[in-house]
C-alpha cells in the first residue's frame, strides 16, 4: 500500500480483474461507500487494447475489456483500505489483483475532464468545439457544444458521417431531424443554410438539450416532441438504431416529401439489408458513407 501525499483528500484503490468480475466489484465498491468507481483497458495503449462500442444511446456491448483495471475513489486512506481487505476475502474476487491504494493529490477537477474534450474535425473547415475551447483557425464553420445527458455530440461515428453528408451537401430550404438527441444534427442544417429546420425527440430532456444548443449557436429552429413535426420535408434525418429505424419506415417516409431525400444512420454494416427490405416499399436505400463498422443510409423519394 502507499500513501504518496500528507495533502491527499482522496484516496483511489486500484483493482485488477478479468471481464466476468467487473460488474460484481463495481457493484461492491459502490456499496463500501467509494465516490465514484470507472473501469479502464488493463491493456491501453498496447497491442492487446480494445476498443468497446455500443450503438447510439446503448451502452457497450460488455461490461470490460478482458483485463479491466477498476479504479475507485475514497475520502479517507482507512475507507479505502478497509474496502480492499473486504474485497479480497470475497469468493468473487478470485482471478483479480490488489495493486494498490494511492493518494491523490487536490487537483482542478474541472479542468481534467474538460481536457478530456477537444475540437472535432468533421471536415477541414467545419469543427465540432467545447465551448471552453477556441476555435481552430480552419473552423469556418462550427459548432458549440459541451457533453451533456442528450447523446450526440459529434465523436461516435453515426453522428460525424451525418455532420460530414450535411457540410458536403447542398441542403434543401426544409430539414426535420428525428430523434434529435442533443440537437447537434438539427444545428448543423441550420448553419449550412436550412430554412426552416424542425428536431424532435421522445425524450424531453433532448428536446431541451436542443433549444439551449441551438441558442448558444445562434441559430433558429423548432423543437419538441414527435408530434411537432408537420407536414412534410425535403430532407429527413434519423440518426437511433436499426430497430426503430426499421418501424418507423412508413412514418420517416410520410414526413419526406415527394423527390425529397432520407438520411438514416445508427446502422452497423451487416444490418443494411434489413434496412433496405423494411423501406423497399418506399424507397430504395442505399450505403452511401461508413466508418468503424457503421454506415449511412440514403434515399430519394418518388
Amino acid at each position: 500500500m502507499n500513501s504518496t501525499s500528507a495533502e491527499a483528500s482522496l484516496y483511489e484503490l486500484r483493482l485488477v480483474c478479468p471481464q466476468s468480475q467487473v460488474e460484481s466489484l463495481s457493484d461492491a465498491l459502490q456499496a463500501l461507500d467509494a465516490l465514484s468507481v470507472s473501469v479502464e483497458d488493463a491493456d491501453a495503449h498496447t497491442d492487446a487494447e480494445q476498443a468497446l462500442f455500443g450503438e447510439p444511446g446503448m451502452p457497450a456491448p460488455r461490461d470490460g475489456w478482458e483485463r479491466s483495471v477498476v479504479l475507485a475513489l475514497f475520502s479517507d486512506q482507512s475507507q479505502a483500505l478497509e474496502a480492499s481487505r473486504i474485497l479480497q476475502a470475497q469468493a468473487f474476487f478470485d482471478g483479480c489483483t490488489l495493486q494498490g491504494v494511492s493518494a491523490i493529490a487536490d487537483q482542478d477537477w474541472v479542468r481534467l475532464t474538460q481536457a478530456q474534450f477537444t475540437p472535432l474535425e468533421i471536415t477541414q473547415n467545419f469543427w465540432i468545439v467545447p465551448s471552453w475551447h477556441q476555435l481552430p483557425p480552419a473552423a469556418i464553420h462550427s459548432i458549440v457544444l459541451d457533453p451533456g445527458l442528450a447523446f450526440g455530440t459529434g465523436t461516435h461515428p453515426t453522428t460525424r458521417m451525418c455532420l460530414s453528408w450535411i457540410a458536403r451537401n447542398a441542403l434543401p430550404d426544409t430539414v426535420l431531424d428525428y430523434g434529435c438527441g442533443s440537437g447537434i444534427l438539427a444545428i448543423a442544417a441550420a448553419k449550412f443554410g436550412a430554412r426552416e429546420v424542425c428536431a424532435v425527440d421522445i425524450d424531453p430532456a433532448a428536446v431541451q438539450a436542443t433549444l439551449e444548443n441551438s441558442t448558444n449557436n445562434r441559430v433558429a429552429l423548432s423543437a419538441g416532441l414527435p408530434d411537432v413535426a408537420a407536414g412534410r420535408y425535403a430532407l429527413v434525418v434519423a440518426n437511433i438504431l436499426s430497430s426503430p429505424l426499421k418501424v418507423l419506415a412508413p412514418l420517416l417516409c410520410s414526413l419526406t416529401q415527394s423527390g425529397g431525400r432520407l438520411l438514416l444512420s445508427g446502422i452497423l454494416e451487416r444490418q443494411a439489408e434489413e434496412l433496405q427490405a423494411a423501406y423497399a416499399h418506399y424507397c430504395q436505400l442505399q450505403v452511401v458513407d461508413s466508418q468503424d463498422g457503421w454506415i449511412l443510409m440514403s434515399a430519394t423519394l418518388e
